[in-house]
């Protein structure tokens, strides 16, 4: 298993829609191995494939307290159960530092391929509603900022990219 770098906002290659999983290979086993690795360190609750620049539909997520019990979710579909909606305070590892609030709908089902392939279909709600549906958002190429005003994105952008500046001096 290996680390691998985070994309940060607002680099571009956040804004790219991930392409389906045709086949759950070696290759896409490694992937969602070394993602988890990857949230882990990080840490996190939740990794989209398009965060660490690979655009295919791989998420993972764990939102257990201990961070044992991971999901790989391939080609996740999600839909809503019902019409309530909950607000929740996200954060990212791509948008590392900046928490806002954001409304998603309280409750889903996912259906997606697990880390063998096999397909399952998942109910939830709560935190791991929200993470899904986070993750699956990098998938299409949107980040939590976009759910928010575009003066306080441009200033979290503006701050980003001078701590990027002088990161790399």
């Amino acid at each position: 298993m290996a680390l691998l770098d985070i994309l940060e906002f607002p680099d571009p290659r956040l804004r790219t829609e991930a392409k389906p999983v045709t086949s759950v290979d070696s290759s896409i086993k490694k992937l969602a191995a070394d993602m988890l690795e990857t949230m882990y360190a990080a840490p996190g609750i939740g990794l989209a494939a398009t965060q660490v620049n690979v655009h295919l539909r791989v998420i993972v997520v764990d939102v257990s307290e201990e961070g044992n019990a991971p999901h790989i979710l391939i080609n996740p579909v999600i839909t809503p159960i019902g019409d309530e909606l909950e607000e929740s305070q996200e954060g990212c590892l791509s948008v590392p530092g900046y928490y806002e609030t954001v409304q998603r709908p309280e409750r889903i089902r996912v259906e997606a391929l697990d880390g063998e392939g096999v397909p399952f279909t998942l109910e939830c709600d709560g935190l791991m509603a929200v993470c899904i549906q986070h993750e699956v958002d990098h998938l299409n190429g949107k980040l939590f900022v976009d759910y928010i005003s575009p003066l306080k994105r441009n200033r979290i952008r503006k701050k980003l990219e001078k701590s990027h500046r002088t990161a790399t001096r």
